[in-house]
């Protein structure tokens, strides 16, 4: 059993050796070329056009006002219909799918078009529609060669495998993917019964259960891609030009070679793939692979989001039932995903994501080329990796050598780690870091267009720094703070030019985590803030922009449930309970662990710091306790100590028994009647949601979905949820504000509900989506 599982664990490995050379390219000259641009069918048509090219038709794909094709309605309307006179020409022998859109192939199916049907019944229908037209291109009696290049997704990619043979560009743009448990959904035209038997059941799996893109060569040695062909350089038209073009040559050729039979659709298997294919002949393993996968998906679920389960479900009825059922089992479970809440929360991340990469102030008056940035610790260091990694030259400033030399060292790192995943080459990795100087002094400050501070989370070290670099940049140059709770304007009261001052409120580790905060001050200029706004988007970050006030919104959102959080320990909850309850309801790092790996200090600084602005509300549990934690030198990871024990390469942490003492020192009393385990969870979340609605009400968040955002993708709360103002959507205001009421009861005025939220309590028309 254990060899036929490594076998199995080794198909994602299988490399497939393509034996077919395509013959030399033919010139477009001797093709008898007829487009049927003239005929009245095609003048209606907006997103699919074709041409044919001797006896090879040639499809393209091609949304209007859009950057990227998507499987709409009429797109496939439109293909259905041009596939139908190609299929009734005699003189086509062949054809060939390819995007118009250079960088996309098609991003997948029309996310709105599924979000407008009103049943299951009816995204049934939409699936059922997809699964019968991708049938009819995988039993096409004419060879259907699809030419990718940039993304292939989703619906697209279910375009792809449909078609009996698949090119693609070998391009860092061209990618392969399933994401549809991005959004709670499942491949919803064939997918789950297509993949598994062209890459097999493990490597299926992998793809549909993380929704992470695959390579072009990746793709190609999996079984997915026939052939690459590598992308060509500028000439008399721009490169991407001269690849799709040289790409429809290849594919016309391979279309050609398909139809007249000097080209076979059929791949070579090697031993290893052999072993696969009789491994997974034998029904006892399979039941071993689904057990094994669904054992692991419960585990990093928790089993709050349905669609993983129901992609196992769905292949494993196909594969043990027949196509028939299969198919049948994908449509329906397609339909019923769609209708759950856990998908609905996910497509309004997905919409938010795509609102805050937008900038809403418009183009700054003057690019940023030039960035510095102040302290090379870790967020210096870090915010410094992002920007030289996407272009911008970068000066790293710190005040000691040491500090330079390992924030320098922790930007090759991050880009070294790249090229080890195969990202970047080491010549790619050495140029980006040729456009990065680090340095002691202020020297070439006079060139920044945007300085961004990272230095100690002190008002008096911040003046000082501002003040040194109003000395030194240009007029024009924007100073920016990457403060975690410093209010903007107190730091900008030193400034000669407070119009000039903004917040960027990056994440730890800023390599990893997406999200931005930008914060204005009454004084920031729209175009300072449409400069911070730019760069943040250059850097790859989906931005959420807030107005000034003690702890922004990230921060102060956070400050109430970490100190609950320190309350529910004091009344003697163990911190691996804390953390089993907290990600149980879908954080995925436990609370307690949060603190620890915020680093303590910090927790307490900012405890101290939102308790002095907000007062009693922002109470709960002794700061004390954070305090005398960092007198034992207990800091949390950073220290190898917080409420955990960290030891490197351990991987099961024992709690801190250090710990004891302070809890038994600062013990408080526990209340039977709101310590149950839900309760525990809700005094958490209620008091994040509530604060939240507080943001809003005060005009720091001038929206709900920016509230979302930044909660989900910065702060993790529970992305099935949606973010808080979705939640409080979902299970309504009323409940919310009952069970804030219920625990007001017992602690007081940490509890009570916001007027927005009684407000939407009150009227159950009033949501926060519409």
């Amino acid at each position: 059993m254990a060899a036929a599982v490594r076998a199995i664990g080794s198909l994602t490995r299988f490399t497939a050796a393509a034996k077919y050379c395509p013959p030399r390219r033919a010139g477009l000259a001797g093709y008898a070329c007829r487009n049927v641009a003239s005929s009245s069918a095609l003048q209606a048509r907006t997103h699919v056009n074709y041409d044919v090219k001797g006896d090879v038709a040639v499809v393209r794909f091609n949304s209007p006002n859009s950057k990227v094709n998507t499987l709409s309605k009429q797109l496939q309307s439109e293909f259905t219909e041009v596939m139908n006179e190609i299929w009734a020409n005699e003189a086509v022998k062949s054809a060939v799918l390819i995007s118009a859109k250079p960088g996309c192939f098609i991003a997948g199916a029309d996310i709105n078009m599924i979000e407008s049907c009103k049943s299951i019944q009816e995204v049934t229908q939409l699936s059922q529609e997809g699964q019968k037209m991708f049938e009819k291109l995988e039993k096409s009696p004419k060879p259907i060669v699809a030419a990718i290049s940039g993304s292939c997704l989703g619906g697209g990619l279910e375009v792809a495998i449909s078609c009996q043979y698949r090119i693609a560009t070998k391009d860092k743009k061209t990618v392969l993917g399933t994401p549809e448990v991005l959004l709670g959904l499942l491949p919803g035209a064939g997918g789950t019964q297509r993949l598994p038997k062209m890459v097999g059941l493990p490597a299926a799996f992998d793809m549909m259960l993380t929704g992470k893109n695959i390579r072009a060569d990746r793709a190609k040695r999996m079984g997915l891609v026939d052939q690459l062909i590598d992308p060509l350089g500028p000439g008399t038209k721009s490169p991407e030009e001269r690849t799709i073009e040289y790409m429809e040559e290849v594919a016309i050729d391979f279309a050609r070679g398909l139809a007249n039979k000097t080209v076979s659709p059929k791949r070579e298997k090697g031993l290893v793939q052999k072993l696969t294919d009789y491994a997974l002949s034998i029904p006892f393993v399979r039941q071993q692979i689904y057990k094994t996968v669904e054992k692991r998906v419960q585990k990093q679920t928790k089993g709050l989001y349905p669609a993983p389960l129901k992609i196992i479900e769905v292949v494993k009825t196909g594969l043990e039932q027949g196509n028939e059922a299969g198919y049948l089992a994908e449509s329906q479970k397609f339909g019923e995903l769609a209708m759950t809440a856990e998908s609905k929360a996910l497509t309004g991340l997905y919409h938010g994501q795509v609102q805050c990469k937008k900038n809403k102030f418009g183009a700054p008056n003057q690019e940023v080329k030039t960035l510095a940035v102040l302290g090379a610790g870790l967020m210096g260091a870090g915010i410094a990796q992002v920007s030289v990694d996407k272009g911008l030259k970068t000066i790293l400033k710190d005040t000691t050598l040491q500090g330079l030399g390992k924030g320098q060292q922790q930007v090759f790192k991050g880009l070294n780690d790249k090229v080890k995943k195969k990202n970047l080459t080491s010549f790619e990795r050495d140029t980006i870091l040729s456009n990065m100087t680090g340095q002691l002094d202020y020297k070439g400050f006079d060139k920044a267009d945007m300085v961004i501070e990272a230095v100690f989370e002190d008002l008096g070290i911040k003046h000082k720094v501002l003040k040194e670099v109003e000395a030194v940049v240009p007029p024009h140059c924007i100073f920016a703070s990457n403060t975690s709770a410093l209010p903007i304007s107190q730091i900008a009261a030193a400034s000669k030019r407070p119009e000039k001052v903004i917040g960027m409120h990056y994440f730890s580790p800023v390599d990893k985590m997406q999200l931005l905060e930008i914060i204005t001050t009454d004084k920031t200029s729209q175009d300072t803030a449409a400069s911070a706004v730019a760069v943040g988007l250059k850097q790859g970050k989906i931005i959420i922009v807030v107005k000034d006030g003690p702890g922004f919104y990230t921060t102060r959102c956070l400050g109430p449930m970490l100190a609950e959080v320190v309350r529910v320990l004091q009344e003697g909850a163990d911190p691996r309970k804390v953390d089993a309850l907290s990600t149980g309801f879908g954080f995925p790092v436990g609370a307690a662990t949060l603190i620890d790996e915020v680093g303590v200090d910090v927790a307490a600084h900012v405890a101290e710091d939102l308790g002095k602005a907000f007062g009693q509300r922002f109470g709960g549990g002794n700061v004390e306790v954070l305090k005398h934690m960092v007198e034992k030198g207990f800091l949390g990871r950073k220290g190898g100590k917080g409420f955990y024990v960290y030891q490197q390469d351990v991987k099961n942490r024992s709690v801190n028994s250090g710990m004891d003492e302070i809890l038994a020192q600062f013990k408080v009393p526990s209340r039977p009647e709101v310590c149950t385990d839900e309760d525990i969870q809700l005094r958490l979340v209620t008091r994040f949601v509530n604060e939240a609605a507080m943001c809003l009400q005060e005009g720091i968040l001038s929206n709900p979905v920016e509230g979302d955002i930044g909660a989900v993708f910065g702060l993790g709360f529970p992305p099935c949820l949606g973010g808080p103002f979705r939640y409080a959507d979902s299970v309504g205001a009323k409940q919310l504000v009952d069970k804030l009421r219920k625990y007001e009861a017992v602690y007081g005025s940490q509890f009570t509900p916001c007027q927005l939220l009684l407000d939407h309590a009150n009227d159950p028309s009033k949501k926060f989506h519409h």
